[in-house]
C-alpha cells in the first residue's frame, strides 16, 4: 500500500469515527475526539514497532527492552495503548479507562504533553449520554480504529503527515462549520512546501508562525534543514487546534517546539526582555481579513452623537500597542490582514525572510490599508508577489497570493509571478504539481522575467500605479486570438449550406415514403 492509499484508508477511518460520534456530539467538537483517538492509535503503533525492534535486538530480555524504550522520544506502557483500550471496549467503565490511559500518556511524557487532552472527556455523560449509550458510542469508536488496513508504524507510513493530513481532510468535509467565518483555512501540503522553500531556512534559524494552526507550515520549514537543527515557535488562538499542533510536533520529533496558546494580536506570547522575540524565518497563513482583530486594545471605541443618537466608532492609536507594531498605520477594525503583516514584520530579524499567504485584497485595497502598503513599499520590505490558482484552499474557492518580505534588501524592485493559471484540476479542489512549484521557485530564485508569467517592476512603475500591487497590472496575460481567414470561412459556409440542402431533400423523401 503506497502513501496515498494509506492516507485514503486513514481518511475513511476517521470519517467513520466522526459518523459514530455524530449523533451525540456537536459538529464543532466530534472531529476533535476523533483526532485524539487517531493520535493514541498512531502513538501506540509507533510504540509497538519500537518494542518489536527492542525485543529482537535484546532477545526478549525485559530489563534491556525497558532500558531501550526509556531512551526513546516518548514513553508509553502497555496499559495506555490503543490495543489495551480495544481489549477493554466492552467494559462498563470504558469511558473512565480511556481517560486514565490519556492521563498516563501525559504523565509518562511530562511537560511535552501537559494538558494535551484537557478538552476531551471520554467519560462525560453530557457529551456522550448516559452509560449504556455512552459505552455503545465508545465501543463503536474503538472498533472504527481497529482496522487491519490502518497500520501507523513508522516503517509503514514513511514521511506521511498523518495528523496534519487527517485534519486537512476533516477541514474539507466540515468546511461549512469549521473556521470559515473566521477566515481560517488549512494550508494544503503543496502550498506549505512552496512557502518553506521560498524562505530557505538555514541551520540554527528561529522559525515562527503567529497563526500556526496544526503546525503544517512549521513542520515543512523545519524539514528544509538537515537534521531539523532549527528552533520552532508558534502561537494559535483555538485551543483544540493548539493541542493538535502540539501532537504534530511531538509525533514529528520536533522536541524544541515552542507552541503557545493565545491571541497573537492582542496577547503575543513569544517575548524577550519585554519585547517581541525576533525570528530569522516567518511562514504563515493567517486568518483572511479577520474581523474585530483589535479586541484587547483599550480604548477600542469612541462614542459620538450622530443625528441625536449615540454611535460607537472604532478608534485605536498606534501608540496603544506596547510593542509598537503599527508604525506603518492602524488597519481597519474589520480587516486584520495588515495587523498580522505588521506583527510579523516587527518580529522579523534584521536579515530575516518571511512568506505569507494573503487574500488578493491586501494588494489593492485603499484607505488606511493603502497607506500602510505604501509605507511598507517605501521601506523596501516586499521582495516578491506570487498569484496562486483559485480553489486551492479547503473552505474557500477564491485565489490567494503569497507575498515574500525581506529585511535589508539590496534590490529596489519587486518580482511579480502570475501562477494562477498553472495547476492540476482535482475532483473537489485544484492542486499545485511539483512542476508548478518548481517553476515558481526557479523564477523567484533567478529573479527573472518570463513572458505572460513574471515581471520585475521598478518602484517608479509601482508609484505610477499609486502603490496598487494587483498582479494583473504588472503581468500581461492577454492571449491574442488566432486571426480568422475571412475568405476561407466564406467558402466553408457555402459548403455547409450545400450539404444542408442535400440532407433536407433526403429527409423530405424519407418522410414521404413513411406517409408523413
Amino acid at each position: 500500500m503506497n502513501e496515498k492509499q494509506l492516507q485514503e484508508k486513514i481518511n475513511g477511518t476517521i470519517w467513520s469515527a466522526c459518523d459514530t460520534l455524530r449523533s451525540s456530539i456537536p459538529g464543532s467538537n466530534y472531529k476533535d475526539y476523533a483526532l485524539v483517538m487517531l493520535f493514541v492509535k498512531y502513538l501506540s503503533d509507533m510504540y509497538k514497532e519500537e518494542k518489536e525492534i527492542a525485543s529482537k535486538k535484546y532477545e526478549n530480555d525485559p530489563v534491556m527492552i525497558e532500558r531501550y524504550l526509556s531512551r526513546g522520544k516518548f514513553r508509553l506502557s502497555d496499559d495506555c495503548t490503543f490495543d489495551y483500550l480495544y481489549e477493554n471496549r466492552n467494559d462498563n467503565d470504558i469511558g473512565n479507562i480511556i481517560n486514565k490511559a490519556l492521563e498516563k500518556i501525559t504523565s509518562l511524557n511530562g511537560v511535552k504533553l501537559l494538558n494535551l487532552f484537557a478538552g476531551a472527556d471520554f467519560n462525560s455523560e453530557i457529551v456522550f449520554g448516559q452509560m449504556k449509550e455512552k459505552n455503545a458510542i465508545l465501543r463503536n469508536l474503538l472498533q472504527d480504529f481497529h482496522n487491519k488496513d490502518i497500520d501507523l508504524r513508522p516503517s509503514k507510513i514513511g514521511n506521511l503527515d498523518v495528523i496534519g493530513n487527517a485534519y486537512e481532510y476533516l477541514i474539507a468535509r466540515f468546511a461549512g462549520d469549521s473556521g470559515k467565518k473566521g477566515g481560517e483555512f488549512y494550508t494544503p501540503a503543496e502550498v506549505s512546501t512552496l512557502l518553506a522553500k521560498l524562505v530557505e531556512p538555514k541551520e540554527n534559524d528561529r522559525i515562527y508562525d503567529p497563526a500556526c494552526g496544526s503546525g503544517s507550515l512549521l513542520l515543512k520549514a523545519s524539514k528544509e534543514v538537515k537534521d531539523k537543527k532549527v528552533s520552532v515557535y508558534g502561537q494559535e488562538s483555538n485551543s483544540s487546534t493548539y493541542n493538535l499542533c502540539r501532537m504534530n510536533m511531538f509525533l514529528h520529533d520536533i522536541n524544541d517546539a515552542h507552541i503557545k496558546w493565545g491571541d497573537t494580536l492582542s496577547n503575543p506570547l513569544h517575548l524577550e526582555t519585554d519585547d517581541l522575540m525576533k525570528f530569522d524565518v516567518i511562514v504563515s497563513n493567517p486568518p483572511f481579513s479577520l474581523d474585530k482583530w483589535a479586541k484587547g486594545f483599550e480604548p477600542q471605541n469612541t462614542t459620538i452623537l450622530q443625528d441625536g443618537k449615540k454611535k460607537s466608532t472604532f478608534k485605536m492609536e498606534a501608540s496603544l500597542d506596547p510593542y509598537n507594531r503599527f508604525e506603518y498605520g492602524v488597519p481597519p477594525k474589520s480587516i486584520g490582514d495588515y495587523a498580522f503583516i505588521q506583527h510579523m514584520l516587527k518580529s522579523l530579524e534584521q536579515n530575516g525572510r518571511m512568506a505569507v499567504v494573503l487574500p488578493h485584497g491586501t494588494l489593492f485595497r485603499g484607505a488606511s490599508e493603502g497607506m500602510i502598503r505604501q509605507r511598507i513599499l517605501e521601506n523596501n520590505l516586499i521582495d516578491a508577489i506570487i498569484g496562486l490558482p483559485e480553489n486551492l484552499f479547503y473552505g474557500v474557492s477564491i485565489p490567494a497570493t503569497i507575498v515574500v518580505f525581506k529585511k535589508n534588501r539590496k534590490r529596489k524592485d519587486i518580482l511579480f509571478i502570475e501562477a494562477s493559471r498553472e495547476y492540476e484540476k482535482g475532483k473537489n479542489q485544484n492542486n499545485l504539481t511539483d512542476a508548478n512549484i518548481n517553476k515558481i521557485l526557479d523564477t523567484y530564485r533567478n529573479y527573472e522575467e518570463i513572458q505572460k508569467y513574471s515581471h520585475i517592476a521598478t518602484m517608479d512603475e509601482i508609484k505610477e500605479n499609486e502603490y496598487n500591487l494587483n498582479i494583473k497590472r504588472y503581468v500581461d496575460t492577454f492571449e491574442e486570438e488566432e486571426e480568422i481567414d475571412i475568405e476561407e470561412t466564406k467558402k466553408n459556409i457555402v459548403k455547409i449550406n450545400k450539404e444542408l440542402q442535400v440532407l433536407e431533400k433526403e429527409l423530405e423523401k424519407s418522410l414521404k415514403e413513411l406517409g408523413l
